[in-house]
């Protein structure tokens, strides 16, 4: 079985493999490593996304190539949101993630690291657009809500003495009508539908999260080795960050202020 099945083993079976202080100093260690991935993965996202945005738009008349609202776009704001590049730009962090689960098991720590954060540096490219959409106020509104939102419920799952197993279960048939249900609106282009698809993402994703932290802590071993303790760190870095961005879109769609 893989060391990154999230069903692998509880916490508890662990146990008898060092003492309760040993156990808990690493467990801390271990989860303090996947939120310090995540984090920066974050940081990446929002750092490239910005820069992106800053290289796509101009005030210059001069440099302009085509206006989008009342913004102007430059040659490489055309390429990228507007020529058939932007398939690529919207698709590129789907593939990454299929990459990453399908060959974590084979890669070495560094090279999971490494690529995590590549993926992060796609997602920002990709995420570029809401600032296009949206007004910074909006962004960055929906940015902090997440935030302590996404911090409550993953301290929430941390902390929980009842299993999650089930309710996980649950949420991931959610999570599959939802994918089916998002596919179906890009042809329906239904704004009310929309708006319910994103109320329901914001409930699943935020039930994941508790689920994942939960899952994330059980995946722990003390007897784990650097390599290994740092893939799974890795992995679940990857796990959490899905989440949250998700909730950050879905919460930017419910509460933004468009640029008009």
């Amino acid at each position: 079985m893989s060391d990154f099945d999230r069903n692998a083993a509880r916490w508890g079976q662990g146990y008898a493999r060092a003492g309760r202080a040993e156990i808990d100093q690493g467990l801390r260690s271990y989860m303090l490593g996947v939120y310090n991935h995540m984090t920066v993965g974050l940081a990446i996202t929002g750092l490239v996304a910005l820069g992106v945005h800053m290289l796509t738009i101009t005030s210059d008349p001069a440099q302009a190539v085509v206006r989008v609202g009342h913004m102007m776009l430059t040659p490489l704001g055309q390429a990228l949101y507007l020529s058939p590049l932007k398939w690529l730009v919207m698709l590129a962090p789907l593939g990454f993630v299929f990459f990453f689960s399908f060959r974590l098991s084979q890669m070495s720590a560094a090279t999971a690291r490494n690529t995590f954060y590549a993926f992060s540096a796609a997602m920002g490219l990709s995420l570029s657009t809401i600032l296009l959409i949206y007004t910074g106020t909006s962004v960055a509104r929906a940015f902090f809500i997440t935030a302590a939102s996404f911090g409550a419920l993953s301290l929430y799952g941390y902390t929980t003495k009842r299993d999650l197993s089930g309710m996980g279960s649950f949420l991931m048939m959610g999570l599959f009508g939802l994918i089916i249900a998002s596919v179906v609106n890009l042809f329906l282009h239904s704004t009310g539908f929309q708006f319910a698809l994103s109320i329901l993402s914001v409930l699943i994703f935020a039930g994941l999260t508790a689920w994942d932290t939960q899952s994330i802590k059980e995946m722990y071993f003390a007897s784990d080795d650097h390599e290994v303790a740092t893939k799974k760190s890795v992995n679940a870095a990857l796990m959490l960050y899905l989440d949250f961005i998700n909730i950050f879109q879905s919460l930017l769609y419910l509460t933004g202020s468009r640029n008009d």
